[in-house]
């Protein structure tokens, strides 16, 4: 394999592992960071949070090529999947198989830096990671489970640095299920004539005519909890001020949706970043004030 093949093929990992596309790193990221803060009053240990930071783009990669291992038989026939390099065929199930491997690998090592309840539980998240692309096949609100499974770096960053998951923690993940099933719903919005083609589930079918109202409501809940858990452990006003431009910016994304466009729906689900930047940096700002 010569200089030009090699090249070729670290840019088909890169679109397999959705590197190209770091939405979903982000999405990951945003809760598990806001979690860090917390768990360590503003002052997280720098390190536990680069760990994290890599763990997340690692996990993420492995979940993109495990979740196109499970749909390689269902992509060719989506739209907006079909040229991902294992439906296209330029990348083989086994070769993908490998690159999962390598980056589990690669965050289990990073893990094991970590105290043995993080370890423990890094285990949950592999399971759930490995599980959510076959949720699609059953069950009707596979957004619900991918929140859990985006959400898991929550209990995991309280974990590494109090070396115990206290109720706050579950709080915020039920908190991320909600954003989550709000932001993925946007995304399922876009495929819901070929998932309803093919047979698979999802929020958007779900929820039918109702789905607009569902993913502002599930919004309005995620932002509800957050505001009760700030206003419980006594943040200050940058917060609620985090939590009034994500509001703002929900109800931007109300403008996007409701008329169920795809495009529309597509980027409503994109600027979720933002959402989830907002939460943070008012976060930032709060454990500054004091």
């Amino acid at each position: 394999m010569n200089l030009e093949q090699i090249k070729q093929r670290l840019v088909l990992y890169e679109q397999l592992m959705r590197l190209d596309k770091p939405i979903g790193i982000l999405l990951l990221l945003w809760p598990t960071l806001w979690a860090l803060w917390i768990s360590g009053y503003g002052h997280p240990d720098l390190v536990t949070v680069w760990i994290f930071v890599l763990g997340t783009v690692l996990m993420r990669s492995a979940g993109c090529v495990i979740n196109d291992l499970a749909d390689r038989h269902f992509d060719p026939h989506v739209e907006r999947t079909r040229e991902r390099p294992l439906a296209a065929g330029r990348i083989s199930p086994q070769e993908a198989g490998v690159l999962a491997l390598c980056l589990v690998s690669m965050a289990f090592l990073l893990v094991l830096q970590l105290n043995r309840l993080t370890l423990a539980l890094s285990v949950v998240a592999l399971f759930l990671a490995a599980t959510y692309p076959f949720t699609k096949r059953f069950f009707w609100i596979p957004q619900a489970y991918l929140g859990v499974a985006f959400g898991f770096g929550i209990p995991m960053a309280f974990a590494a640095q109090l070396d115990t998951v206290p109720g706050l923690a579950w709080e915020l993940l039920v908190a991320n299920v909600f954003w989550a099933i709000a932001y993925d719903t946007e995304y399922a919005m876009v495929d819901r004539e070929d998932d309803r083609r093919i047979g698979i589930r999802s929020s958007a079918l779900l929820f039918g005519r109702f789905d607009v109202v569902a993913v502002m409501l599930c919004y309005a809940t995620m932002l509800g909890i957050l505001a009760w858990i700030g206003y419980r452990i006594h943040l200050k006003w940058p917060y609620f001020v985090g939590l009034a431009i994500a509001a703002s910016l929900a109800a931007y994304h109300y403008t996007l949706i409701r008329q169920r466009d795809r495009a529309g729906c597509f980027k409503a689900f994109l600027h979720n970043n933002w959402v989830g930047a907002a939460i943070f940096l008012g976060l930032v700002g709060s454990y500054a004030a004091r």
